[in-house]
């Protein structure tokens, strides 16, 4: 049985443990709000761009631009770039073991299937990278500063592999914010572009454009693909946040019943203690 002293050593360690999730709660807890504000207000864009696009689809040609080139190659196999979203640091339960283990198994789903990876985010950098993963591009430090400038270079990456042939599809691996407590893991098709339905043609609203819409089509999707990543990169924000925050608040309850079952058990060694010196006192009375 552990001694007296040995427990109340015990319980100071775990005090100050419990100080640290909780403080890493309460910070993980302010990032969440606006994190969660950020991917509000990035929601509403991306409908809207969508909704722009859908009413330029009926006025072009859209088999003219290189982003809509559905190729037939990635439905034999062919050759796939898979960006993989993780955090930057751990502490936040399961967010990136999901990650990663989605991400294997869209691997190994079809082994004909040439897989590079675009990583994003130290864990999954260094998880990948020790296993001998083909490694087009990676990016680690994008959580705590995340602009639309980064989101950018990682679409102009992208979009380059695209176009050059270097892959003939483009896939993202997410944690989708659903809510505090509930994060969804999404492999989404980023390139090449759904096609876009024609729409009601009696029922639509005639626009006129300047530019030509041909101009403003292959200017918007782009910038379509690039503001996709960057909600991308806001979901997993937000999403990683809340899974710190209740990955600590767990840590913090699971503390304070430590503190008390440790507690009891010092207040038993002590009652124990006491008990057998009062029994010492009371034989050596007896013995005189």
């Amino acid at each position: 049985m552990p001694s007296l002293l040995d427990i109340r050593r015990r319980i100071r360690a775990v005090r100050s443990t419990q100080q640290i999730t909780k403080a890493m709660k309460m910070v993980a807890a302010s990032k969440l709000r606006r994190s969660q504000e950020r991917v509000l207000n990035a929601r509403p864009f991306a409908q809207q761009t969508l909704r722009v696009m859908e009413s330029l689809a009926i006025r072009v040609d859209q088999t003219q631009h290189p982003l809509l080139d559905a190729r037939e190659t990635p439905k034999a196999g062919g050759k796939v770039l898979l960006v993989v979203i993780t955090a930057d640091r751990g502490l936040c339960g399961s967010f990136n073991t999901n990650i990663m283990k989605n991400a294997g198994a869209f691997i190994l789903e079809k082994p004909e299937r040439e897989v590079a990876l675009g990583l994003l985010g130290r864990k999954g950098r260094d998880f990948f990278a020790r296993r001998g993963f083909e490694v087009r591009y990676e990016q680690v430090n994008l959580s705590g500063k995340l602009t639309f400038e980064d989101a950018q270079a990682i679409g102009d990456a992208v979009i380059a592999e695209f176009i050059d042939g270097r892959a003939d599809a483009v896939y993202v691996v997410y944690n989708e914010f659903k809510s505090v407590l509930q994060q969804r893991v999404v492999i989404e098709r980023l390139l090449p572009l759904t096609r876009l339905e024609e729409g009601n043609a009696e029922t639509a609203v005639e626009y006129l454009y300047e530019p030509r819409p041909e101009e403003i089509f292959s200017r918007i999707l782009p910038r379509f693909v690039e503001f996709q990543i960057y909600r991308a990169l806001l979901e997993s924000a937000a999403a990683e946040n809340a899974a710190r925050m209740t990955a600590m608040d767990a840590a913090t309850k699971n503390a304070a019943e430590m503190i008390d079952n440790l507690t009891l058990n010092m207040n038993k060694v002590r009652q124990a203690a006491i008990t057998r010196e009062i029994i010492e006192v009371v034989s050596g009375a007896e013995a005189i």
